[in-house]
């Protein structure tokens, strides 16, 4: 067959599991997972290298209904996705039952005619795999899906085969990235995810969208220790207090949760630095959204 490289873009609703499949295959927690729909907030590129192929993965926003113009430039970024790969991944969480939104997404692939792989998503949830006929039935007869893979993104169940189908279905040619590459996204980022991750697991829902992190210091100079300062980003001044906590507690929490992620991703000492910024209605400021890296 060949060498064969391309790209494939992870698209669905929120929550489907895009972030955790897109972790998984990388092997490093490149994109923001929680339980919190619209968590990935801008495209996220992993890359997987194998012996037959490349696959550069486009994570993208769970597709919903746009607001403000932070979700408008998600949306924009969805399209944008599906329109420049070589093949679209449609995961669908399997353990629920089909709503207004799974048919929009479905229909994003339609009109895109674009080779298509749909993936019905944690099934480790469903006790009777039986239960799955229906549903790739009712998928099969929308689309003339390449391949359709019931697996397990948070156990890793099936995804080798799926790596082995998306490379089938990629052009032939060489690899887009070296062979120790990752991802396109500069550490700086990947640390702002990191920190907003923590975040959202922390807050529940207090704060659901209202947060976003910058890293605006990134120092390397000393070999032994990194120093890292992040920014996070809110609406209100009570939405600050709820970061902070009680005595500087919670925001004290996220830090060193965030701080062992990052001190295990590059391998030594981090010091990290968290300080809360309130930017009234940030999420509708173009300027803003264009130092977070949410660009149209």
């Amino acid at each position: 067959m060949g060498y064969r490289s391309g790209y494939a873009a992870l698209i669905g609703r929120p929550n489907a599991g895009k972030s955790t499949l897109l972790n998984r295959l990388v092997g490093e927690r490149i994109a923001a997972v929680s339980n919190k729909p619209q968590t990935t907030r801008f495209r996220i590129q992993g890359v997987v290298t194998r012996d037959d192929g490349q696959i550069v993965f486009v994570d993208t926003p769970g597709v919903h209904k746009p607001g403000h113009l932070l979700n408008r430039r998600m949306m924009a970024a969805v399209h944008d996705a599906i329109m420049s790969v070589d093949v679209v991944v449609l995961m669908r969480d399997a353990s629920v039952s089909t709503g207004n939104g799974d048919r929009f997404v479905l229909d994003l692939v339609k009109r895109s005619e674009k080779t298509a792989i749909l993936v019905l998503n944690k099934v480790d949830k469903i006790k009777e795999k039986g239960e799955l006929l229906p549903l790739i039935e009712s998928y099969a007869k929308e689309y003339p899906f390449a391949e359709i893979i019931p697996l397990s993104a948070l156990k890793g169940d099936a995804v080798e085969i799926l790596l082995e189908q998306i490379v089938k279905h990629l052009p032939p040619g060489e690899p887009i990235f070296t062979e120790d590459e990752m991802t396109d996204q500069p550490l700086r980022s990947i640390v702002a995810e990191m920190v907003r991750e923590k975040i959202l697991r922390s807050t529940g829902e207090e704060i659901p969208y209202v947060t976003a992190v910058v890293t605006e210091l990134f120092d390397e100079s000393d070999p032994d220790l990194t120093t890292i300062y992040c920014a996070i980003y809110v609406e209100r001044a009570s939405q600050k207090k709820i970061i902070i906590g009680r005595q500087g507690a919670r925001v004290k929490d996220i830090g060193t949760k965030a701080r062992i992620d990052i001190e295990n991703l590059l391998g030594k000492r981090v010091f990290l630095k968290l300080f809360v910024k309130v930017v009234e209605d940030w999420r509708n400021r173009e300027r803003d959204l264009d130092e977070m890296g949410i660009r149209e």
